[in-house]
């Protein structure tokens, strides 16, 4: 049996490198932010005494919470079980907060370590993790606010030829100002989805609750699946009663970066859980997440780097999906040597020890693909000592 808790990671360096961004297949733009004519990725990799590596995506923005919190427990910690390592990386962003970018840095260096530990014992993360299959459902995601109504019909067409029975939308357009025309795009989606396929809306958080209620009653015929984040996802009163007036499923969960509040969430009524591995604390606060959903019943699913996420989602139950964000995510496949191949609605999961993604650095150097990149080992950091700032 596969278990984290009692490895040790004698990390001798660490490298974050930053990939120049690839063009989007059609510039994206959603309720709230846009349009993207490109999208970018950062890697962080750790390596052990023994020169295994583990790998996953970072943010590259933050260089400072990783030098003064985080790389210094991690260099410096020498035999520690993980059960020990973790806590001490978790608490020591404690006054940087929980809520924050300090809080998905210890997610993604968790999840860098879960590759390390997988790939050392030569099999896929999804397997170390107890998965049972190698198929991850998918659903397609898409339809930005600036789309035409061609660019719609384009984007639908490649996603049901390839098997998925659900597609996503934005709506909001023009920082929800043209609510009339958003209900028009859903009918005009519907209308090429037919029934068969279902069809989501996302908001990206610019309504308030009267609104959303407003848009509810205006797509009501079109059977929605979900509406997520209609309104702010910190506005938890107003969340309870989005939930208790529209019988619409209302989903929220990507904005989090602590399991903490998912709890409330299913509280306020929110009855679709999305958690984004990346952005939370950890591995295992995304599957708190997830055993949460399935306690309370709910629907779960997940997005963020979908090829990496599909990993995780392997342990859920085979009716949770990943996301699946073609027109900015696709370009990123460049990178990649290997990467789970989508087919049938479904992504399949490579036979390849530890997540299943591996970046080709060999090309990424040949061709000048890395913009950014930091180098760190226990020669140029310094060994913890916290600080405190008020």
């Amino acid at each position: 049996m596969h278990t984290i808790n009692h490895q040790i990671f004698n990390i001798t360096s660490v490298h974050l490198r930053v990939l120049e961004p690839t063009q989007a297949v059609t510039p994206f733009q959603d309720a709230t932010m846009g349009p993207f004519p490109a999208f970018g990725l950062a890697m962080l990799t750790l390596e052990d005494e023994n020169g295994f590596a583990g790998e996953a995506p970072v943010y590259g923005s933050y260089i400072n919470i990783l030098e003064s919190c985080l790389l210094p427990i991690l260099l410096h910690s020498h035999n520690v079980p993980y059960h020990q390592l973790y806590p001490q990386l978790y608490w020591s962003i404690r006054n940087e907060g929980f809520r924050g970018p300090a809080s998905a840095l210890v997610g993604q260096i968790d999840l860098a370590l879960h590759d390390l530990a997988a790939r050392r014992e030569g099999v896929p993360l999804h397997r170390f993790l107890h998965a049972d299959r190698d198929t991850v459902k998918m659903y397609g995601s898409g339809g930005g606010t600036n789309y035409t109504l061609q660019e719609l019909e384009k984007e639908v067409s490649l996603f049901m030829e390839a098997g998925v029975d659900c597609y996503k939308m934005k709506v909001g357009k023009a920082f929800g100002t043209m609510m009339k025309e958003d209900a028009e795009r859903v009918k005009f989606v519907r209308s090429l989805l037919g029934r068969d396929v279902r069809l989501a809306v996302d908001a990206n958080q610019i309504w308030n609750c009267g609104e959303a209620l407003r848009f509810a009653e205006m797509v009501a015929a079109e059977e929605v699946a979900w509406f997520e984040e209609p309104i702010h996802s910190a506005s938890f009163e107003q969340i309870g009663l989005l939930c208790n007036h529209t019988p619409l499923k209302i989903s929220f969960g990507e904005s989090e970066r602590t399991s903490r509040l998912f709890p409330t969430l299913v509280k306020m009524g929110v009855q679709h859980l999305q958690p984004v591995p990346n952005h939370l604390a950890g591995v295992n606060e995304w599957k708190e997440v997830r055993d949460l959903a399935a306690k309370a019943g709910v629907d779960f699913s997940s997005g963020g780097y979908s090829l990496f996420t599909a990993s995780l989602m392997a342990t859920a139950d085979p009716a949770c999906e990943v996301e699946y964000l073609y027109s900015i995510m696709s370009g990123l496949e460049c990178y990649f040597s290997i990467y789970p191949e989508w087919k049938n609605g479904y992504f399949l999961l490579p036979d390849v020890a530890g997540l299943p993604v591996r970046v080709d650095w060999d090309y990424c150097k040949r061709e000048n693909k890395i913009t950014k990149q930091h180098y760190w080992s226990d020669q140029n950091v310094r060994k913890y000592s916290p600080t405190v700032s008020l």
